[in-house]
């Protein structure tokens, strides 16, 4: 019996391993992966450079809905391949910032919602069960105690400038982020009513695969 293609939402705070997570099932399951978190640092980097003012919400929101953003091969945004340059202790907080505009919201999970219109999704991010795809087959809430998050965001190479930082400094830099994303007023870092949580704290990322998998392969099934 073939399966049927679905779409997959996952979404949790920094260092809970949903990119990991996100990527590898997509990897298993031959699915597209999606990290919206990239698309919103983009937007963060591309209005730096333009040199907008971050808490000017509609001159933020202009430059996500001018925007050109392809996942595809990295993140690329208006031609600037910015795979490295996003994934930085400043771009995390300039996300944040801009992330906190519902005229960047909407612009962003207008396009998020076009990458489903094939189905074998996988997509990662703070309100992809909530808000992105709330009818989504499968909903994933990954969360972790918050000295492990900060413990691997600190060790992550996919992080560079974090590395120069104890984890303390990480783990003040994750708190702050943590209160942006669940006090701001659009679509605020919650747990979908139907979502499976998992506690990724003492799982390593095999374990978190084969729990999400188990979960995935139900949804298929029904």
């Amino acid at each position: 019996m073939s399966r049927r293609p679905i779409i997959i939402a996952i979404d949790g705070p920094s260092g809970a391993g949903k990119g990991t997570i996100a990527r590898t099932l997509a990897e298993r399951l031959g699915y597209r992966y999606i990290d919206t978190g990239a698309m919103y640092r983009a937007i963060a980097w591309r209005a730096q450079q333009q040199g907008v003012d971050l808490n000017d919400a509609e001159a933020a929101a202009s430059v996500a809905r001018s925007a050109d953003i392809a996942l595809d091969r990295g993140v690329a945004i208006d031609g600037y391949d910015v795979t490295r340059a996003i994934r930085t202790p400043e771009i995390d907080a300039a996300a944040a910032i801009v992330a906190r505009h519902p005229g960047v919201r909407a612009a962003l999970v207008e396009r998020q919602r076009r990458y489903a219109a094939d189905g074998g999704l996988v997509m990662e991010g703070r309100d992809i069960g909530t808000v992105v795809f709330p009818a989504a087959d499968v909903k994933l809430f990954l969360d972790a105690a918050p000295e492990e998050r900060a413990r691997r965001r600190a060790i992550d190479p996919a992080h560079a400038s974090s590395q120069q930082r104890d984890v303390q400094g990480v783990a003040q830099a994750l708190e702050a982020r943590d209160r942006s994303d669940r006090t701001r007023a659009a679509s605020p870092l919650t747990v979908a009513p139907d979502a499976v949580f998992i506690d990724t704290t003492d799982m390593d990322v095999q374990a978190v695969v084969e729990r999400a998998l188990t979960v995935v392969n139900e949804a298929i099934r029904e």
